[in-house]
């Protein structure tokens, strides 16, 4: 009798554990074991936005889960197929907080076809509150594009813990990512449907790090490289992306002597610059330039005061034809870079090349980059105002003018002095990041605010994900 008592107390503890497992096995089972594992393993330790699954075949299979929130039968979710493995291992992503979810294993076998092997529900926890409380709940002013709203905005902090988010239109997470160490001073969604980011600890200042780090949503680890290693030999910052040949290409600190006597300086004294460094997918160096292989130092009047961070590089992106796009927010320009020969093509803004109206003129920005419809985008830090803007140009690359085409000045509330971004989310609404604002905003074409979500850490950009895998 003592057996039994013991025996039911069991099954009723792990029913609270992890709710009812049903599994039903046929004879086209190829399986013999499945288990919700309880515990997320690290990074996504307590996102109670996931669930993971093991799954023990005695033969090779095929196996996916689909699964659906309770009483909610007009989204099913779908796990991707595990192909041809004894051992199978799934995150099922995109769970809403205290809800239960219903589940099916399916097995495909030529001779039987789609099988249910196991079929279940589990129980999600309440978003901790250390996490919950780092969105706001959206401000939704007017209605919203319809891109928009079936879409997401990544979102990362550089704080300890290093967090990453992805949010919906209402302002709900629906998917996080912690490091306890390190914080994560750059992320971005790639076109594999990962994140690629630079970590580092707070030892390194605001958007600089040590680490490159690809996840996927799953949480296992794609990519990861730390300084002294392979080709990483430099302090890196502000940028992380991919190129067209599978590449990685991020900025770095570049430090040099040289002799600043005349200018009362020392005979060697170590100027502070940046450069662009270019690793294949092992990540051994293919390239790498550097601001002093195209201009001196010396030629700058404020070189001594300016030495210990000349220039700033804060962004990089690739134009249209392959080659840099390269900002500095101290010298408020924008460069442009052969990719090939680390030639310097032109230099836009201050004292540049360039001529434009007064209406274009910018002295600090972040974020530029090239628009799908071949224009030119940035954030405008707007200092001397104390008002951010978001401003687009056309370029006539060879007469050197460049035209406005947008100028958006943002609410005063939603001015930041450094960092920042914009991106076109559609022809008619613009995702700006007021990063010392601690606010993400989308913006109509004639600068009204649509929507918003505030922070509770100052996020460097904010990046639009048209949709996430898996999700329907």
């Amino acid at each position: 009798m003592e057996v039994m008592k013991r025996y039911f107390l069991k099954i009723l503890q792990a029913q609270l554990a992890v709710s009812f497992l049903f599994i039903l096995f046929s004879g086209c089972s190829p399986c013999n074991s499945i288990e919700l594992v309880s515990e997320n393993h690290e990074p996504l330790a307590n996102n109670v936005l996931t669930q993971q699954f093991k799954i023990s075949c005695n033969t090779k299979a095929d196996i996916s889960i689909q699964y659906r929130e309770k009483g909610d039968t007009a989204k099913t979710y779908s796990t991707a197929v595990s192909t041809g493995r004894q051992e199978h291992f799934f995150s099922l992503l995109y769970l809403k907080p205290s809800k239960t979810y219903l589940y099916e294993i399916v097995s495909t076998q030529k001779e039987c076809g789609n099988t249910i092997i196991g079929k279940g529900n589990f129980n999600t926890k309440e978003v901790p509150p250390g996490i919950e409380e780092m969105i706001m709940p959206a401000e939704i002013q007017q209605s919203l594009p319809d891109t928009f709203l079936n879409g997401f905005v990544l979102v990362a902090r550089r704080d300890l813990p290093g967090q990453m988010y992805i949010v919906d239109a209402k302002g709900n997470i629906v998917w996080y990512y912690s490091i306890r160490n390190a914080g994560f001073k750059v992320a971005h969604f790639t076109k594999n449907e990962t994140i690629l980011s630079l970590i580092a600890p707070l030892s390194y200042p605001t958007s600089y790090g040590d680490e490159i780090l690809e996840v996927s949503l799953a949480g296992d680890t794609v990519f990861h490289l730390k300084k002294g290693e392979k080709g990483l030999d430099k302090t890196i910052h502000h940028d992380i992306f991919y190129n067209a040949s599978n590449q990685l290409v991020t900025l770095t600190l570049e430090k040099k002597l040289f002799d600043l006597s005349r200018v009362g300086g020392a005979k060697a004294d170590t100027v502070t610059g940046d450069g662009i460094l270019v690793l294949d997918k092992e990540g051994n160096k293919v390239w790498s330039w550097s601001v002093f292989d195209v201009t001196d130092p010396l030629t700058d009047p404020n070189i001594l005061k300016d030495k210990t961070d000349w220039l700033h590089a804060n962004s990089l992106s690739i134009d249209t034809d392959g080659n840099y796009l390269l900002s500095f927010y101290l010298s408020g320009q924008i460069w442009k870079i052969d990719a090939k020969t680390g030639k310097l093509i032109w230099k836009m803004g201050r004292g540049g090349d360039f001529s434009f109206p007064k209406a274009g003129q910018f002295s600090e920005s972040h974020a530029v980059h090239r628009t799908s419809n071949n224009q030119l985008m940035l954030f405008e830090n707007g200092i001397s105002k104390k008002q951010s803007s978001v401003l687009v140009y056309t370029l006539d690359e060879a007469g050197r003018k460049a035209s406005l085409d947008l100028s958006i000045a943002l609410p005063i509330n939603l001015y930041s002095q450094r960092m920042g971004s914009a991106y076109w989310v559609e022809d008619t609404s613009i995702l700006v990041c007021s990063s010392q604002a601690n606010s993400v905003s989308l913006l109509g074409k004639s600068g009204e605010i649509l929507w918003r979500i505030r922070t509770g850490f100052i996020p460097y950009r904010a990046e639009f994900i048209g949709r996430l895998p898996l999700h329907p």
